[in-house]
């Protein structure tokens, strides 16, 4: 079933009438010359401008981008509120695979089409875009972030996003064991790409035993190879949720990671991870609390990134940044603290404090 432009009804319906809709705006946008296609959504401006980053990923239809840009927007209007930042949430994608169609005219269309709004979305990276990429959008664009050193950016914001992961994970393990210390837990991560890899370092340096696994295996060989203690790889994720011992899963590639094939299995008693939008469907939450595992929502852990580039739009400070991101412990404490008193999942909490600063912000206009 379509509407009268031939686009999905349920995508639609998402966008007008579910409770994971409720954008202010969506683009879509097109340029024919270089085979842009890219879809902009922005979910909310009520703390300010939108921030998020972009994604470009070979997706199997149309209507599949245009429901991760959705998911993604709104998740970042959340990330955003709990960071602490005066920043609205919204995400872009671009459809199409970056080995294969990535070009310099393509991203200045993007560009130009980011541009075209005004400031009410800023762009960043994601997944399949990088420094290099920001730094070509940025040539037609003043609302980009994400930008190399050398172009008045911050560089890679994947160093905080792992920062703020490893300081999540450290006030889990505050929260369920009393001790913020992982020296001799063992941490299971899926996805030892931009982030995941940095995200070993700081667990070995404090001592922890990691297990890893990714779908490229030179990116495993990468992790073995600088890490030739203390890290061991398993073939896929399906093993990795199973491994016995495991103390924290930590889901760092894309989202839909807790799903109703992995929570019954998933032997780990915390997880907290970089992936975006890891439950994979309302409810998931529930099931892991009823497992007795904890959740550390992954929007508040995975902030650093975020922290980084809207830093940069006021003269990027890394220490300042830093100190912002070490804030993530305490925000992951309160809203453990919260859900216990509330009587509900660490997500859902995470979601009533977000949302109530959204509302008091727009309250305040």
């Amino acid at each position: 079933m379509t509407d009268v432009t031939g686009a999905p009804a349920d995508v639609l319906h998402t966008l007008f009438h579910s409770e994971q809709g409720g954008h202010e705006q969506v683009v879509l946008c097109q340029d024919r010359a270089t085979g842009l296609k890219a879809v902009i959504a922005i979910h909310s401006t009520a703390l300010g401008p939108a921030l998020g980053g972009t994604r470009f990923y070979p997706y199997a239809n149309e209507a599949a981008a245009v429901a991760d840009a959705l998911n993604l927007a709104r998740g970042m209007s959340y990330k955003n509120a709990m960071a602490g930042l005066d920043h609205g949430g919204g995400k872009a994608v671009i459809i199409g695979d970056p080995e294969r169609d990535k070009t310099e005219e393509l991203l200045l269309a993007y560009g130009r089409m980011v541009a075209s709004l005004g400031g009410r979305y800023v762009t960043a990276c994601d997944v399949g875009t990088y420094v290099a990429d920001m730094d070509v959008v940025a040539r037609e664009c003043r609302w980009t972030t994400g930008r190399s050193p050398e172009n008045g950016g911050a560089g890679d914001s994947s160093v905080l996003t792992a920062f703020g992961v490893y300081q999540g994970m450290r006030a889990s393990a505050q929260h369920l064991w009393g001790d913020p210390s992982l020296r001799g837990r063992t941490v299971g991560i899926a996805g030892v790409g931009k982030v995941g890899h940095h995200l070993v370092r700081h667990l070995r340096d404090e001592g922890a035993e990691v297990v890893i696994t990714d779908v490229r295996a030179d990116a495993v060989r990468r992790i073995l190879d600088q890490h030739p203690d203390g890290v061991r790889s398993v073939a896929d994720t399906e093993a990795l949720i199973r491994v016995e011992g495991l103390d924290i899963y930590a889901p760092c590639a894309l989202g839909g990671a807790l799903n109703d094939s992995s929570v019954p299995v998933l032997t780990a008693r915390v997880v907290c991870g970089a992936a975006n939008n890891q439950l994979a469907h309302p409810g998931v939450e529930k099931d892991l609390a009823d497992r007795g595992i904890l959740y550390a929502p992954d929007y508040v852990v995975n902030a650093g990134g975020v922290i980084q580039v809207a830093d940069e739009l006021h003269g990027f400070d890394f220490e300042r940044c830093k100190a912002k991101a070490a804030k993530i412990f305490d925000t992951t404490l309160a809203i453990f603290a919260r859900a216990k008193d509330d009587g509900i999942p660490p997500a859902a909490a995470a979601d009533r404090i977000a949302e109530q600063r959204m509302a008091e912000a727009r309250a305040a206009r």
